[in-house]
């Protein structure tokens, strides 16, 4: 978007949440700051780390208006700084990017863009580069088979049942005003606490498909996703239960018992896969 376009772009709020991101943070931000669309605050939201990553960031305040930080007085845990960044948000649409995860230069114009041009969506979703602490590409996660915009609840029940297909916060842009009938993340998860609100979110309307790899997701063994498949696996599938459980209650996806055990043993099948993956590429 060019010219007198740019006076036209809705506020985009992206919101990096930060827990002793000293290593990383600096490219994720830059990778915000890099953004062909302009119109952008960046939510920094510090949960009390004790490295330097604060002084990190401000030194992008110095440089660039558009960066806010916040500093936790106490460390509020994952779900608790996540649903504190999106408390501070002001734009019409969020991206909540992972510390360790970036975003390639046309990422916001793209998904900006699917989201100004269809009012009913409530998801823009692009695919994955999965990379090393390198940055060397190691793979890819794409998104749900089709493309353009895709009945939610469609989504939401195959990836319930087959894959998450909605993957990452990184490669999700949210309206923010749907947040208002679907709630923030749910505390009561600690790993899947984002695909139980993709879910949410799906089944309250659209969701617009980007097969392009517009963002980079980091995998390392002491990530979050890491530690989940490679020392817990047994406690995320147990959460995966629940998740699945939770939404057949509801009744909006019509899921059966039968699926549910489906659902949960194609979850351990895939936990193996990834820890295969994870012992070949991540470090």
């Amino acid at each position: 978007m060019t010219g007198d376009k740019k006076i036209c772009q809705p506020l985009v709020s992206v919101c990096i949440p930060a827990y002793n991101s000293s290593a990383t943070i600096a490219e994720t931000i830059q990778s915000v700051l890099d953004q062909t669309y302009r119109n952008i605050e960046l939510v920094v939201v510090d949960d009390n780390s004790k490295d330097n990553t604060v002084s990190l960031v401000e030194r992008f305040i110095e440089k660039d208006g558009r960066v806010r930080l916040y500093r936790n007085e106490q460390n509020l845990g994952m779900s608790g700084n996540w649903n504190h960044c999106l408390e501070l948000c002001q734009g019409e649409y969020v991206k909540l990017i992972c510390a360790d995860d970036q975003i390639e230069p046309e990422a916001i114009e793209r998904e900006a863009k699917a989201m100004l041009e269809h009012p009913f969506v409530n998801l823009v979703e692009s695919d994955t580069r999965l990379v090393d602490v390198n940055g060397k590409t190691t793979g890819a996660f794409k998104r749900y088979y089709r493309s353009g915009v895709v009945n939610g609840k469609k989504v939401a029940k195959t990836s319930l049942m087959l894959n998450n297909f909605f993957g990452a916060p990184v490669n999700n842009l949210i309206r923010r005003s749907i947040l208002e009938r679907t709630g923030l993340f749910d505390t009561s998860f600690t790993y899947i606490l984002d695909f139980d609100m993709w879910v949410r979110i799906a089944c309250a309307g659209d969701v617009y498909i980007l097969h392009e790899p517009l963002n980079r997701f980091m995998v390392r063994n002491d990530s979050n996703t890491g530690v989940m498949i490679g020392q817990k696996r047994d406690v995320y599938v147990a959460e995966h239960r629940k998740l699945v459980e939770k939404h057949a209650a509801a009744g909006v996806l019509r899921i059966s018992k039968f699926e549910v055990e489906l659902s949960v043993l194609l979850r351990k099948l895939r936990n193996v896969m990834i820890g295969i993956y994870l012992r070949i590429f991540a470090k």
